[in-house]
């Protein structure tokens, strides 16, 4: 199953000129949003990104930004805390 959240809303930035291919967002992202291209790792659809931080934190070349908390995967957590039910526009 392909999890896609809101089209055209993430704040992911990826700039390949920085990657050095170390793979580390390919390992942390829980949606399996970069892959490896070549040397280099592609966004494979940014609109599956749930703007958690991993793959932005784990990047020590800065290739990679996106402002977590603001898109559905803050949505999810903050129902939880809530105890309902929140869609992705809070």
């Amino acid at each position: 199953m392909s999890l896609q959240y809101l089209k055209n809303v993430a704040t992911l930035r990826y700039d390949p000129d920085k990657c050095t291919g170390c793979k580390m967002c390919t390992e942390v992202c829980p949606h399996a949003v970069f892959i490896m291209d070549g040397n280099r790792a592609r966004v494979t659809d940014k609109d599956r990104c749930m703007e958690c931080g991993a793959c932005m934190r784990n990047c020590a070349f800065e290739a990679i930004n996106v402002r977590p908390g603001v898109g559905c995967a803050y949505a999810i957590l903050l129902s939880q805390f809530r105890g309902k039910e929140l869609g992705c526009d809070h």
